[in-house]
C-alpha cells in the first residue's frame, strides 16, 4: 500500500535534510585521514577546513540530490534528459549550490558532464570502466525511493533496478555502481515502511537473494563485490575493517555499518564523518537513511 501524502511528505523532508546535514558535517574534514579524526573528532558543524567554506555548507552530494528531487517533482515518472540538464546547470552555473559556486567535483561526474556538453546522450554519458565506480551516483540517488516504482511496488525489483540504472548512468554507467544504488534504495524503502535499521538491511539482503540470481547478467556478475554487505557481517565488523574511500562499495559498506551500529541520527552521521577520507559522502549516504529511520525531529538544530 502506498503511504499517505502526509507521511510521504514528511519522509521526503527528513531524507533530504538528513542527507544534506551529513554532507555539510563532512565537508570541512573531507580527505583527512582517520587518524586525524581520532585525534580531533568532529562533534558538530565546523567552518572552513578542506574547502574553506562557512559552517553548514553542503557540497556536490546534496546539490545533485536536490537536482534529482526537483527533477522528479517536475517529472514524476523520471526524465533522464531533464536530470542531465540540471546536473549540467549545477556544474556550469552553480545550480542548487549553497553559495552559488560549485566546488568539490568528482572526476567521473566532471567527465560525464563534459560528454553531455559535447552532445553525448544522457544514457551514454556516464563512464562504464572498472575505474568509474566512484560513489558519485550513490550520493545523489536517494530521492528515487519516493518514485512510484519503489513506493507503490516495493518488490518490483527488476523495474527498480532498471530505473536506478537510468538515473545513475547519467554520470556513472558501470553496473556495479547501479547495483550499489539499488541496494541502498532497498534499505531506504524498508525504512519508509517503518522497519528498524537492522530489519531494513535484512530486507535488502532478502531482496537481493530473491532477485539477483535472475537479474540481467551484467548486474548478476557484480554481486560478489557486495559479499560483506549481503553476507550479514557488517554489524560484527570493527572500525579498522570498515573502509571509507570514494569507491562505491566502500561507501555503501561504511554508511550501512554506521547505520547498524548506532541508534540516533546524530551518532550515525558523526561516526560516518569520523571514519575520515570521503567524509561528506559517507555521512550524506548514512544521514539520508538515518533520517528516514529516526525522523526529521531527530536531526539536531
Amino acid at each position: 500500500m502506498a503511504p499517505s501524502a502526509y507521511h510521504l511528505s514528511g519522509a521526503i523532508r527528513a531524507a533530504l535534510l538528513g542527507h544534506a546535514v551529513g554532507d555539510a558535517l563532512g565537508v570541512p574534514v573531507e580527505f583527512t585521514h582517520r587518524s586525524a579524526r581520532q585525534a580531533d573528532p568532529v562533534t558538530g558543524m565546523r567552518a572552513f577546513g578542506t574547502h574553506h567554506q562557512p559552517a553548514g555548507t553542503w557540497s556536490d552530494d546534496a546539490s545533485l540530490t536536490l537536482c534529482l528531487a526537483e527533477s522528479l517533482a517536475a517529472h514524476p515518472h523520471f526524465d533522464q534528459a531533464d536530470l542531465a540538464d540540471r546536473i549540467r546547470r549545477w556544474l556550469e552555473a552553480g545550480y542548487w549550490t549553497a553559495h552559488g559556486e560549485t566546488f568539490d567535483v568528482g572526476i567521473a561526474t566532471r567527465q560525464a558532464v563534459g560528454r553531455l556538453a559535447r552532445g553525448t546522450a544522457p544514457a551514454l554519458a556516464g563512464g562504464t570502466g572498472e575505474m568509474d565506480n566512484g560513489n558519485g551516483a550513490l550520493m545523489r540517488l536517494l530521492p528515487l525511493v519516493f518514485h512510484p516504482t519503489f513506493q507503490q511496488s516495493p518488490t518490483a525489483y527488476a523495474a527498480q533496478l532498471a530505473l536506478t540504472h537510468e538515473a545513475a548512468r547519467v554520470t556513472h554507467g558501470h553496473p556495479r555502481s547501479s547495483l550499489a544504488c539499488w541496494l541502498y534504495l532497498t534499505v531506504a524503502i524498508a525504512l519508509c515502511q517503518a522497519k528498524t535499521p537492522a530489519e531494513a538491511v535484512e530486507s535488502m539482503c532478502v531482496a537481493a537473494a530473491k532477485f539477483l540470481p535472475a537479474a540481467p547478467p551484467a548486474f548478476r556478475a557484480e554481486q560478489s563485490h557486495f559479499d560483506a554487505i549481503l553476507g550479514g557481517a557488517l554489524p560484527t565488523l570493527t572500525e579498522r575493517h570498515v573502509r571509507s574511500s570514494g569507491y562505491v562499495v566502500h561507501t555503501l559498506e561504511a554508511a550501512l555499518w554506521c547505520l547498524l551500529t548506532e541508534n540516533t541520527y546524530a551518532a550515525t552521521v558523526l561516526k560516518a564523518v569520523n571514519l575520515g577520507d570521503d567524509t561528506d559522502t559517507t555521512a550524506a549516504v548514512a544521514g539520508g537513511l538515518a533520517a528516514l529511520a529516526y525522523g526529521e525531529g531527530a536531526i539536531p538544530p
